[in-house]
């Protein structure tokens, strides 16, 4: 059993007894199927899911092989397709039997079972009803708005899955148009990793390629779930484990995708007891307390190399390339050495004797890759977060080599290739003067709105209007209350989208929702079927190309709506080759090749290379674009990454993804995998926590911010429910719990929302 929990110690907590995949994840598609009533062609699009040629899954950025399985698709990722390919319709006659006030008051999930919308809307408010409209109408209403805006008045959001090509195309719009106000879902998941590491390694993104996994004898896992977030990653990963390597994790919850694994595709796995044990060592260290973990792990393999040294004349540590790459160390080292041990204790809420154990399976092993996700990147000081664990690698040289690196897991299945191609409110990360060349024109050069920047301008009432490409972004953000109340002061906001969501719900005085086709369904153009592109968390590209017939006849692509806005807005311009381009996406991709040269040579040649083409990564190959031009030992400001102090009746709560949801999609009501099942109106508690807060099982309560703002903000209708959690942290859903998160409650480097450390009192329902 792995270290750090023993199974007896879920007595008397809500958990779930079985494992990751295995017959629940079977159970888990077929409810989601039965529920869509998902159409025929559901069946060969996931045949295709993730396979060289075929649909590019729309759900995780996990990658790809080049040798697929039988099936190349997890629990989520078909929900995914069988929630795009739904048999339920979104139509105008639906609208008109609902006025927004009434769907309002309508749950997520109960929007979005509506189904697939049929035909673009615009919204009238005298009879707070969206009506049918031609996209002709609205494409011309939308430009007729933005004309009369100063562009940098304006914001274009995009979601993670919007293909290269639509990102492009998008990026660009904004840039002609005239601003840089290009946040997207990276601000609230993965800017800081992108912050972070492009400071201390000069790469914005991960070191590591698939290969990697196959010749590591260490993975290191920091506040990620794969069981629901990634779960394709839990097949190299129970392959690892079955050659050897040896798996260690950090994480407040016990999450059973890295506890326990039941390989779907295994007959003997599905047929008998046999299953693998992921994790040799689970650790669950406090929220907002990996700092702490991680400098831990640093004094004992400073300790084992003095040890060695002594003894044998052999370094632990990599010298020659601390010597030759990095810059930094002996001031990192005189920060760990006065870190005492009581402190780390303290601060990650785990026993010295359990850091030392995880420290010495990093000192035996050759090569050890480091994966995390938002449990870091969501943080107050979460880029001090991702800056100490690559410290810790750093120190054996297992950054830039094979078989070891730094994995960040991305969410969203093109978040990091937006980016790549544009989509950035960083003017510094784009090459304007390339663009300039390319396209006759002068791009502004000033620093464009984050997420956090966007919602605080909205707020004030400098920001007029608002293009979502996607997402969800009213819900996904913090402080819902008042940013849905200045919502509706803006001029214009416009939705593009395949199903109904409450950002759809919040309008402006002008609004529109233009529904798109779903990247599993056939995008005919005048040159024929066309395919996309998307970047993986390995940063590889793959093509992608739907098959299904659309979900109506008036659904036209996200480049198509793109383009038709921009051209309904801006003047002519012969280098700007709209209709061409949506004619033919491989244009659009010639447009990318032209753009970004070193990274995307012979781009559509390339398109469905089988596992991807890489893009190349500068850190992997030890060449550092920092400004020290090495690799940057950094020192934490803090222990911890928690952004305030603990005091009686504070809690430290993390907000949670089911098992039945992908980012603000819910799908269902059942977290299997924690064995929370029929609700998402809970907070989870260990339960010596409840009985020393003088609380009970099931008792309703409310949590309200305990942010040192003044500001009242709460949710109420809570169930406390038991479990196994470190004492002082508390855990419930997002996007539920959202409206407990200041809109100040960010990252202090990237702006990225510390949705995993937001501090909150628990007090009475009120109602």
């Amino acid at each position: 059993m792995a270290k750090g929990w023993e199974t007896d110690e879920q007595e008397g907590t809500v958990h779930y007894t079985g494992t990751e995949g295995g017959w629940g994840s079977v159970r888990g598609i077929v409810e989601t199927a039965l529920r869509e009533r998902a159409r025929p062609a559901a069946l060969d699009t996931l045949r295709r899911q993730n396979k060289p040629g075929g649909f590019m899954c729309v759900s995780c950025a996990w990658t790809k092989p080049k040798n697929p399985h039988t099936f190349e698709f997890c629990e989520n990722g078909a929900k995914a397709t069988l929630w795009e390919l739904t048999a339920r319709r979104c139509t105008p006659e639906f609208f008109a039997d609902h006025t927004v006030t009434e769907l309002k008051g309508w749950k997520d999930y109960d929007l979005e079972q509506t189904g697939r919308l049929t035909h673009p809307m615009r919204y009238d408010q005298a009879t707070d009803k969206y009506v049918p409209c031609s996209w002709d109408e609205a494409f011309a209403g939308i430009g007729r708005e933005l004309k009369a805006l100063d562009p940098k008045s304006t914001v274009f959001y995009a979601s993670g899955r919007a293909s290269l090509e639509t990102s492009y195309l998008y990026a660009l719009f904004a840039r002609l148009y005239g601003h840089n106000n290009l946040p997207d879902s990276s601000n609230m998941c993965h800017e800081t990793t992108s912050v972070a590491l492009k400071e201390v390694t000069g790469s914005p993104v991960g070191t590591c390629v698939l290969s990697d996994f196959e010749l590591c004898d260490a993975i290191f896992f920091f506040g990620q779930n794969p069981g629901t977030n990634s779960p394709r990653l839990l097949h190299p990963l129970q392959e690892a484990v079955k050659r050897g390597c040896k798996i260690v994790t950090f994480n407040p919850i016990r999450e059973k995708g890295l506890e326990v694994f039941k390989n779907p595709q295994s007959p003997k796995e599905m047929l008998t007891p046999a299953a693998t044990e992921i994790s040799c060592q689970y650790h669950q260290v406090k929220t907002g307390g990996d700092i702490a973990a991680i400098t831990g792990m640093m004094k004992h393999v400073f300790a084992r190399e003095e040890q060695r040294w002594a003894a044998e004349k052999v370094h632990v540590l990599d010298v020659d390339f601390i010597e030759q790459h990095t810059d930094g160390f002996e001031a990192l080292k005189a920060h760990v050495d006065a870190v005492s041990w009581d402190e780390i204790e303290r601060e990650s809420g785990l026993a010295r004797a359990d850091l030392k154990a995880a420290a010495d399976v990093y000192v035996d092993a050759k090569r050890s890759i480091a994966m995390y996700g938002m449990g870091l990147t969501q943080h107050v000081h979460g880029s001090d977060n991702i800056k100490q664990l690559v410290n810790l690698f750093l120190l054996k040289g297992n950054i830039g080599r094979d078989g070891a690196g730094v994995s960040p897991v991305r969410g969203h299945s093109n978040v990091q290739g937006q980016r790549t191609v544009g989509i950035s409110e960083k003017p510094e990360l784009v090459p304007l003067d390339k663009l300039a060349e390319q396209f006759g024109f002068e791009p502004p050069r000033d620093q464009g709105l984050t997420t956090v920047h966007a919602c605080e301008k909205i707020l004030t009432g400098e920001v007029k209007a608002f293009i979502g490409l996607g997402g969800n972004f009213v819900r996904a953000i913090p402080e819902h209350e008042r940013m849905e109340a200045a919502w509706t002061k803006m001029r214009l906001t416009v939705q593009i989208a395949t199903k109904l969501n409450r950002s759809h719900l919040i309008n402006g005085e002008v609004a529109y929702l233009l529904p798109c086709l779903g990247r599993s369904e056939e995008d005919m153009q005048v040159t024929g079927a066309q395919a996309v592109t998307m970047e993986d968390s390995l940063s590889c590209i793959h093509g992608s190309l739907g098959r299904a017939a659309p979900a109506s006849p008036d659904l036209i692509s996200e480049p198509a709506i793109v383009a038709g806005i921009a051209k309904a807005t801006l003047a002519p311009n012969p280098k700007v080759r709209w209709d061409d381009w949506i004619a033919d996406y491989a244009l659009i991709r010639d447009a990318i090749e032209e753009t970004y040269p070193e990274q995307f040579h012979d781009f559509n040649k390339r398109v469905f290379t089988p596992g991807g083409f890489y893009r190349g990564n500068s850190a992997r190959d030890r060449v550092w674009k920092t400004k020290s031009g090495k690799a940057d030992f950094t020192l934490p400001k803090k222990l911890n990454s928690w952004g305030t102090e603990d005091k009686e009746g504070r809690w430290r709560l993390m907000t949670l993804r089911s098992n039945d949801q992908f980012n603000t999609t819910i799908y269902g009501y059942s977290d299997r995998l924690r064995g929370v099942e029929g609700t998402r109106d809970v907070v989870l508690m260990n339960p010596d926590d409840i009985a020393a807060a003088g609380l009970k099982e099931g008792q309703v309560v409310a949590l309200a911010s305990d942010a040192d703002d003044g500001t009242d903000r709460r949710v109420g209708g809570l169930t406390v429910t038991p479990f196994l959690l470190p004492r002082g942290c508390i855990g419930g859903y997002y996007p539920e719990l959202n409206p407990l998160i200041p809109l100040s409650w960010h990252d202090e480097e990237s702006k990225t929302p510390a949705a995993k450390g937001v501090p909150v009192r628990i007090v009475a329902d009120a109602g």
